[in-house]
């Protein structure tokens, strides 16, 4: 038997895993997901990005009014966040999001890994740079006990570099089993972590 082609376009998989390993999101047809049946990639991956969503929401709701009470205090600590920073990670993330489209939309293994891998590296880039942020803010004395302003900064922005953190690792697993739903389910969560930081960004950086 020859060998497989590995730069063979992809199969749709059918409603059932066709291997364990290579269709670790597929769908069973014989489940009802209502409403998220119809959307790209598994359906739990959608609930997972729901609540998430929800989680991201209270958040940022919590930070506004916080705001609302202690305006002052808030303007003065926005002045001291590098907003170069946050647009670099902002055109960061959006270039990772259009890679990952792109990976959807290819019909060969390789340029799915090809693709999935430039995303992958766009995520630490945004890491680094959140890093370096991080590290600048903490050395001029602005720390998570700073103020709620930095509590709120450091818990959201943190809780977001974990799902990108998380994001990676699911686009890896992505890369080595890049069927059809695999791939799918694994850049709707990445779009998630970039529409999230679309929020973060104007709320926490830019908006006085």
């Amino acid at each position: 038997m020859s060998p497989p082609d590995r730069d063979a376009p992809l199969r749709t998989p059918t409603p059932k895993n066709e291997d364990a390993a290579g269709d670790t999101f597929a769908v069973d047809a014989t489940e009802d997901w209502g409403a998220f049946a119809g959307l790209p990639g598994h359906p739990l991956m959608w609930v997972l990005i729901v609540s998430e969503l929800l989680v991201f929401g209270a958040a940022l709701l919590a930070f506004a009014g916080i705001r609302i009470a202690n305006p002052v205090e808030f303007l003065q600590s926005q002045d001291q966040l590098n907003r170069l920073a946050g647009a670099i990670n902002t055109m960061v993330l959006l270039t990772s999001g259009l890679f990952a489209a792109q990976a959807v939309h290819s019909t060969s293994i390789k340029a799915i890994r090809v693709r999935l891998t430039l995303a992958i590296m766009l995520g630490f880039v945004f890491l680094g740079v959140k890093s370096v942020e991080y590290t600048q803010e903490i050395v001029a004395g602005y720390d998570i006990l700073t103020n709620n302003f930095f509590t709120l900064f450091y818990l959201i922005t943190g809780f977001h570099a974990l799902h990108v953190v998380l994001g990676i690792i699911i686009l890896v697993i992505v890369a080595v089993y890049p069927s059809r739903a695999n791939v799918e389910t694994g850049t709707v969560f990445w779009h998630m972590a970039d529409l999230v930081w679309l929020l973060i960004f104007p709320v926490l950086y830019l908006i006085r």
